[in-house]
């Protein structure tokens, strides 16, 4: 059986003291891909996802790692001209097989104001698109931001105008990704899917208090569907609340199988293939 983890930050510091040992524990569950996401602390440190590639690249005592480069919507104010041309160049190398997360956050009130975020988004999405890649989604709704965000951001609403922006200067001209730790309404998963977007789903999943992302995961069809831990956060239940790593994708995957009344096998199956697919990287 093959797992991929399709979303895990390993370059965190999370990680500095035992990253061998958290990848041999992958091994032992299955979880045989991971694509590290190369947001690193801001866009100076964007590439340690991609030297975490190269390290442990034809390493047979752990998964095969690809990577993802990109600018995280609160670190958009860094969004200058160096830091995209940075990016561009990472678009280039073989290992980077995304760009991302990218998006929208109206979730802090310390986040960038609305119109550099979405200039930053604009910006990486061009990247995308010229470097053929997809894209790896951040997007936190409003109706859970914090009251000081909600003051300061308004009425403004994250999936919306994430979905207005993918739609009218990404998917229309040919762009695919992939909407990472979907926490949205199943109407907007639909909505996501009609623009061709894949759904990947982490541990919170699992906690009670989210009906509305499992309706998502049992509405997502069987080749749009990935599975993912965004460690070291989001620990699935029974472990939540503790530091959280690729092994776990498997417990996060056997939830998902239940809700869609498939099993184990079949989950990872389809995962793996639509990883592949979305990626154009042997898994």
């Amino acid at each position: 059986m093959h797992i991929v983890d399709s979303h895990a930050h390993l370059d965190f510091s999370s990680y500095a003291e035992d990253l061998d040992a958290v990848l041999t524990r992958a091994l032992a569950a299955d979880v045989k891909t991971i694509l590290a996401v190369g947001i690193g602390d801001g866009p100076e440190t964007m590439h340690r996802a991609r030297d975490l590639a190269v390290k442990y690249k034809g390493n047979s005592a752990a998964p095969r790692i690809v990577c993802s480069a990109g600018i995280h919507p609160q670190e958009a104010a860094h969004a200058d001209n160096e830091s995209l041309a940075k990016l561009t160049t990472l678009a280039s190398d073989s290992n980077v097989v995304a760009i991302g997360e990218i998006g929208l956050d109206y979730y802090h009130f310390e986040n960038p104001d609305i119109d550099v975020q979405q200039r930053a988004f604009l910006a990486q999405m061009e990247i995308a698109l010229a470097g053929k890649k997809p894209i790896l989604i951040h997007c936190r709704t409003s109706d859970l931001a914090t009251p000081q965000a909600k003051e300061r951001f308004g009425a403004a609403d994250a999936q919306a105008d994430l979905l207005r922006l993918i739609e009218t200067h990404f998917s229309s001209k040919g762009g695919v990704g992939v909407m990472h730790c979907f926490s949205g309404s199943a109407d907007e998963a639909r909505r996501a899917l009609d623009l061709g977007f894949y759904l990947s789903f982490a541990g919170n999943v699992t906690y009670s208090r989210f009906p509305s992302i499992r309706e998502a995961a049992i509405l997502a069809p069987a080749n749009r569907i990935l599975v993912e831990t965004d460690a070291p956060f989001l620990a699935p239940q029974p472990f939540r609340g503790e530091r959280n790593e690729p092994a776990r994708t498997r417990t996060t995957a056997e939830f998902v199988a239940d809700l869609r009344g498939i099993s184990l096998e079949e989950l990872a199956a389809a995962t793996t293939a639509n990883f592949e697919r979305l990626f154009g990287v042997s898994a």
